[in-house]
């Protein structure tokens, strides 16, 4: 048994996926948004990492900014490949549901609150919904890979497959 033979046999649940192939889209959309945005965040720490971390309300931001750019760097890879998909997806959903709730809702309250700063812009319910479009599209989409897997065209399903035992045609059939 080879290693990628063992792993796939350790994770049949997580390599699992009844999703057609055309998840690729998916999984190519949240992908290419995580590895992005991570990437930026060490590109421009200052607007998008430690720095926004800081400006936002969010504790130790020189730690967790290049911790939560890393994150989606390496989430992001896995999930646009289809290594690991499922797993993959529990830290970008939990980095949007933050996202969420320490820069909209306090857009949609029209102030701060739980130590997280007040909003610069425009408040309300419409401009929370505007501002919140690409969370909740990241939130959704990384859910539906949660629960649907890499689809066929993806390394789970290379994985999972070798990982499945030869059929041979039983005795006296062709």
């Amino acid at each position: 048994m080879n290693r990628a033979t063992a792993a796939a046999s350790l994770w049949p649940g997580v390599l699992s996926s009844g999703a057609p192939r055309e998840t690729l889209l998916v999984r190519l959309l949240v992908g290419w948004v995580f590895v992005s945005e991570g990437l930026q965040k060490f590109i421009y720490p200052d607007a998008l990492g430690a720095g926004r971390f800081a400006k936002i309300g969010i504790p130790l931001p020189q730690l967790l900014g290049p911790f939560v750019g890393a994150v989606e760097l390496v989430c992001g890879a896995l999930i646009v490949v289809g290594l690991l998909t499922r797993l993959a997806a529990i830290p970008l959903i939990i980095d949007m549901l933050v996202a969420i709730a320490s820069t909209k809702v306090p857009i949609l309250i029209g102030h701060g609150y739980l130590g997280f700063a007040s909003p610069a812009g425009k408040t309300g319910f419409w401009s929370m919904l505007h501002e919140a479009r690409v969370d909740v599209s990241m939130l959704l989409a990384s859910s539906f890979l949660l629960l649907v897997g890499a689809g066929e065209w993806s390394l789970d399903a290379r994985l999972k497959h070798a990982a499945e035992p030869a059929r041979v045609p039983a005795a006296g059939r062709t």
